[in-house]
Formats: C-alpha cells, sequence, structure tokens
C-alpha cells in the first residue's frame, strides 16, 4: 500500500485539534498505510479476522446500550457504553458518528479494552487500529484477550 492522497489527508485530519484534541496517531511516528499494514500482519498472525471482530464489537456495544450508562453483564463480558452529545466524524471522509464509547472487560481474565463507535468504522472500514499510544488504540494482542480467551 501506498500513501495515496485519501491517505495523505486522512492521516491531516488526524493530527491533535483536527477532529479530537488528541488526535489517532498517539507517539506512533509511523505514517497510516505502514500502521495499517503492520496491524494486518498481526490480525492474520493472531488468527482474527476484521469483519467477525467488527461483528463482535457492534453486538457488545449494542448489549451495553441496554445498561443505560450503567455496566451490565453479557455472557463472560462486563460491558459499559457512555455517550456525550454530538458526533465525529471519521477521518477518511466517509462517515459522522455519535460520541458513545464502550468499555468491555473479559470477566475470566480481567483484561479490558476501551473503544468509540468511530474507532469502530476504522477498524472495521478502513483496518486502522490508530496509533501506538493513542487513547483509543486498539491492541490486537489485547482484542484476542478480550473477546476469545
Amino acid at each position: 500500500m501506498k500513501m495515496t492522497p485519501k491517505y495523505i489527508k486522512a492521516q491531516e485530519n488526524m493530527k491533535p485539534g483536527k477532529i479530537t484534541a488528541d488526535g489517532f496517531l498517539g507517539n506512533d511516528d509511523r505514517n497510516i498505510v505502514d500502521i495499517i499494514a503492520a496491524d494486518e500482519e498481526e490480525f492474520e498472525y493472531l488468527g482474527l479476522d476484521f469483519v467477525e471482530v467488527a461483528k463482535l464489537l457492534r453486538k457488545l456495544i449494542k448489549e451495553g446500550l441496554k445498561g443505560l450508562g450503567e455496566p451490565i453483564r453479557y455472557d463472560k463480558w462486563e460491558i459499559k457504553v457512555d455517550e456525550a452529545r454530538g458526533f465525529l466524524p471519521c477521518p477518511f471522509q466517509d462517515g459522522i458518528f455519535r460520541k458513545r464509547v464502550a468499555t468491555v472487560k473479559n470477566l475470566n481474565n480481567g483484561k479490558e479494552i476501551i473503544y468509540s463507535e468511530l474507532s469502530l468504522h476504522l477498524l472495521a472500514a478502513h483496518h486502522f487500529l490508530q496509533g501506538k499510544g493513542a487513547r483509543f488504540r486498539l491492541e490486537p494482542a489485547l482484542i484476542k484477550s478480550v473477546l476469545y480467551e
């Protein structure tokens, strides 16, 4: 993959202060196509599938909404969904998403992930898990621990 004009514009939109105060890149100095390629390799190594992970994360956020801001138990997870007013645009400019954040904890191992509706979209549509050090970075190994162990 190469840095096409679409990726260059998206990376510019991911900088701190453009869409969110902290941005999407954390302290990662790689370009987004290198971040995506590395995460795709790690997903493959771990036996994860972007479509299946996205489906499960969507289901968990949907279940968590039933708690109306309070933690609920669903299967082996504790899920809490918080919502703020407003929306966030995708840095790839292909959608607008509610400011909704899910915290999902695996009750068997104590591991948890935090993700927003936007970070779920970035995973599903763009295979972009955000840069290392980003607040909503979805680490592949942590995804596996929380969802499948």
